[in-house]
């Protein structure tokens, strides 16, 4: 077991000039243990749950899960320290709606408002937004746009004879399109199970995260008319014709300056609580 020894007092003057220090019970630091071995953490005789931090650890991407599980419960101790500063100074905060409709916590909102009160971070110009902008183009481009048949022989994995035939017919298919593509669309009118066979198995235009995992994934691998080898899906097999790939565009720095700035601001923000409330 580490105990880290958090002196807030030090950063904040205005909460006296005695030190007072926070006891944070936290595992070892490096990286190596399993999670499920980690003991509990408590922040000031507040816990934080195996629960909560094996839930944090899914925004943290490392090369262990000794180093995910340290990473998430260095945030969430970093956020129970700043929801215990909130509660010090009797604040209460309404929580707001964003852009896009959605409205935040009360936690958040109390965490904003604490943000707001206590931290004051420089503003990012146009000159930075733009260089911000510049250095990550790849973040600023429209998803690709796919034109795409398919033929489907449905069936659902669960009943594994009826997939297994499913199987069998799709790679019969698949055998008859490698010496006949241009019989793709009569056979989606003659064998396919969705209502696409109709007109040839066209599904038009479609944006990644409107078919399943599988289909994306197969569909993005296919040159313009090329016909893919059966893929299983939850929704039975299928064979897939690309017709059309429309590259993403890149957007005008306009229609995203605002999002750079909030993205910045909240960045900045991270970085100046980070070494106020968590010096370890």
């Amino acid at each position: 077991m580490v105990s880290i020894v958090i002196d807030r007092t030090a950063a904040r003057a205005h909460e006296g000039h005695n030190h007072r220090h926070e006891h944070v019970s936290a595992s070892a630091r490096n990286g190596s243990s399993e999670p499920l071995t980690m003991p509990p953490v408590s922040v000031n005789g507040v816990s934080i749950s195996r629960k909560d931090i094996a839930a944090e650890t899914q925004n943290f991407p490392a090369v262990n899960p000794g180093a995910a599980w340290y990473a998430a419960t260095r945030a969430l101790v970093i956020r129970q320290l700043l929801m215990q500063g909130a509660s010090r100074l009797g604040m209460t905060a309404e929580p707001q709606r964003d852009a896009d409709g959605r409205v935040e916590t009360e936690e958040d909102a109390l965490l904003r408002a604490l943000v707001e009160r206590e931290v004051e971070t420089p503003k990012a110009d146009d000159e930075m937004l733009a260089r911000f902008y510049e250095n990550n183009r790849k973040r600023f481009v429209t998803p690709p746009l796919y034109e795409a048949d398919h033929i489907l022989i449905a069936a659902r994995r669960e009943d594994g004879a009826t997939f297994g035939e499913a199987r069998e017919r799709a790679a019969s298919l698949a055998a008859v399109l490698a010496e006949q593509p241009e019989r793709f669309a009569a056979l989606a009118r003659d064998c396919s199970d969705c209502p696409s066979r109709e007109v040839g198995g066209s599904l038009g235009q479609i944006s990644p995260g409107e078919t399943t995992p599988e289909f994306e994934a197969a569909l993005a691998g296919l040159t313009p008319g090329e016909i893919s080898a059966p893929v299983e899906t939850r929704y039975g097999v299928h064979l897939i014709r690309l017709v059309r790939r429309i590259e993403g565009r890149r957007l005008p720095f306009e229609a995203v300056r605002d999002r750079i700035a909030r993205y910045l601001e909240e960045h900045v923000q991270f970085c100046f609580i980070t070494p106020i409330f968590l010096c370890c």
